[in-house]
């Protein structure tokens, strides 16, 4: 046996291999490097809260009944982006960017929304979202998704993005807080839609669908009241759908 062949084809395939996970990790290596510098730099702050979708799931299927002819369907993630660009109008300082010590704010509202694919996490955006209604917001996000995993963004839509959502319902997460991404102010965090017992106003308990949803915030640019305010805001928006849509 030529234990020189063998060692040096043992070799080859190390030198082979260690290639082909640095090529398959620059995705990872650069969401390491935006999260490192978002955590040293960026002093974070926390506020959860529960929110009550029981009135934005039968809405949600009122809308997804009358626009099935469309082959249009409104997802909860859609309503929870609709919730927030219109918390976003009120309280612009959520969708401002802080660079050189400066809070700069922008008018558009670019949704960056996070996408998980098979080397990592990567957040596009919904460009100017301003005034889109649930409708198009839906065709608009489901749109960026698929084009999110064919590789054909814009690099606005890589770039751009003035605030972040990340929902990680789909995994059967409960609750989680989320890396802000520099140069945004602001990442809301969401998780599942479980059925759970409360206890009503009347003292009655209530099953009722509840979502947990936690902001992560820049303490530069907000402070906690701010942020509870601006939280207590989407809470209500979606606790009250209506105003989605009108």
């Amino acid at each position: 046996v030529d234990l020189t062949l063998e060692t040096n084809n043992s070799e080859s395939q190390i030198k082979d291999s260690d290639t082909f996970v640095k090529e398959e990790n620059k995705m990872r290596a650069q969401i390491a490097r935006v999260t490192q510098r978002s955590k040293q730099e960026v002093p974070h702050y926390y506020l959860s809260t529960d929110i009550n979708m029981d009135k934005a799931l039968e809405i949600r299927a009122q809308i997804n009944s009358k626009l099935a002819e469309q082959n249009i369907k409104i997802s909860i993630n859609d309503l929870i982006i609709k919730a927030v660009i219109d918390t976003l109008k009120k309280f612009p300082v959520f969708n401002s960017r802080y660079e050189n010590g400066i809070t700069n704010m922008n008018e558009e509202i670019n949704v960056s929304i996070a996408i998980a694919l098979e080397d990592g996490l990567i957040m596009p955006s919904i460009i100017n979202c301003n005034d889109m209604d649930i409708k198009q917001l839906s065709i608009a996000s489901k749109d960026l998704v698929d084009r999110t995993k064919n590789g054909k963004l814009t690099s606005a839509e890589y770039t751009k993005g003035t605030f972040s959502i990340s929902n990680l319902g789909m995994f059967d997460v409960n609750s989680f807080l989320a890396i802000i991404l520099p140069p945004q102010t602001a990442m809301l965090a969401v998780g599942s839609v479980k059925k759970i017992p409360i206890v009503t106003a009347e003292d009655d308990i209530k099953v009722s669908n509840i979502m947990n949803a936690s902001l992560s915030a820049d303490h530069r640019v907000t402070d906690g009241a701010e942020g509870a305010i601006f939280l207590a805001e989407i809470k209500n928006n979606l606790e009250n759908p209506v105003n989605l849509i009108i």
